[in-house]
């Protein structure tokens, strides 16, 4: 089956779920983007614009699941982290074992721990609590190929047809063959992996460092402090990594510092643009309020901060960005505790 052909599905119109899906159409596939807001498919049928862009004619709008499963073999599950398992648990029943997922979304997923509880002192996570995307996919449906997508992958950068490159992940070399095929263009190069556990807690552990890194450009601090925090950062994602089970390849690849550096120095990354406005001094409430899509990398941190302690990992940067976001913990206190931290080798990890 050729991509003129084959049609792939969508799940999530959110702007990188959009951006994969005019990846896709502009590569010439057929594409079927779904949002469970029927108004939102109503009002993209009708213009054919969506967050500021014109659709490919290639997309085809839809709010039901059953359709998505029933017309495409392969999927992009695109949604935020905290939706994924119910997302999969309604998709789950049309799926057979013929179709192929490739997850894109940046996170983790709790099993038998409530949302509320990772703010409480006394709630330990284990690894059993936490679960990557593919993980989901495995436990809510009866899917055997699964990929991740993963990498520098700035939704505004794509939609203006910025070049870029990114990771598709997986066990199977055929899930690899196929994204590839799929969204390879002059703009946006393929990497593959067979690492996907390193990929998937790449890209969700990046999210912290972003923060961090957004914190310290709203104080207007300048480029050594912020290249510290950015490679002591990688360190911390790499010893987080490693006890959870993933090599530490995976970190220092396209998905891995790549995506880091990216979304730790870009304001059209959001998790940078929580923490420059933090830094700027708006509350966290207010912040939450008024950004129109999720920073991911705000419940990674309570999630990360509870794996720390369950794998007694030294993780500094992530402790005091736990504090600072959840414990209103003095910024500059913060910094001092950490230009303070008595880091005694600089690469502790090959």
């Amino acid at each position: 089956m050729n991509k003129q052909q084959e049609k792939i599905g969508v799940i999530g119109a959110g702007s990188f779920g959009t951006s994969i899906a005019n990846l896709l159409a502009l590569n010439g596939v057929e594409t079927l983007l779904y949002s469970r807001k029927k108004e939102l498919v109503t009002q993209i049928q009708q213009t054919q614009q969506h967050l500021g862009i014109t659709l490919s004619d290639h997309i085809t709008m839809t709010s039901d699941l059953e359709r998505v499963a029933q017309e495409c073999e392969l999927i992009f599950p695109i949604i935020p982290s905290q939706a994924f398992r119910g997302m999969m648990q309604k998709l789950g029943p049309y799926l057979h074992p013929y179709h192929i997922l490739i997850h894109g979304t940046k996170g983790f997923s709790l099993k038998g721990v409530h949302e509320e509880a990772l703010l409480f002192q006394e709630t330990t996570l284990t690894r059993e609590n936490v679960c990557t995307m593919s993980e989901v996919i495995r436990q809510e449906s009866v899917v055997v190929r699964i990929g991740c997508l993963a990498g520098p992958n700035l939704s505004s950068e794509i939609m203006d047809g910025q070049p870029t490159a990114t990771v598709i992940a997986s066990p199977f070399t055929e899930v690899i063959k196929r994204g590839r095929k799929l969204l390879n263009s002059r703009q946006f190069h393929v990497f593959g992996s067979h690492e996907i556990l390193g990929t998937e807690l790449s890209g969700a552990l990046k999210n912290i460092i972003a923060i961090g890194s957004g914190i310290l450009g709203g104080m207007n601090m300048g480029k050594n402090i912020q290249a510290m925090l950015i490679t002591r950062g990688l360190t911390e994602m790499i010893h987080i990594g490693k006890a959870m089970g993933a090599d530490s390849k995976a970190f220092l690849g396209t998905a891995g510092i790549g995506d880091l550096i990216a979304t730790a120095t870009s304001k059209d990354s959001r998790n940078y643009t929580f923490g420059m406005r933090l830094g700027q001094g708006d509350t966290f409430e207010s912040i939450m309020e008024s950004m129109p899509e999720l920073a991911e990398g705000v419940r990674t941190l309570k999630i990360a901060k509870q794996l720390a302690k369950y794998y007694k990992l030294h993780v500094p940067i992530t402790e005091m960005l736990y504090n600072v976001v959840f414990e209103g913990f003095e910024m500059q206190r913060a910094l001092y505790y950490l230009m303070k931290y008595p880091y005694a080798i600089d690469v502790d990890f090959m």
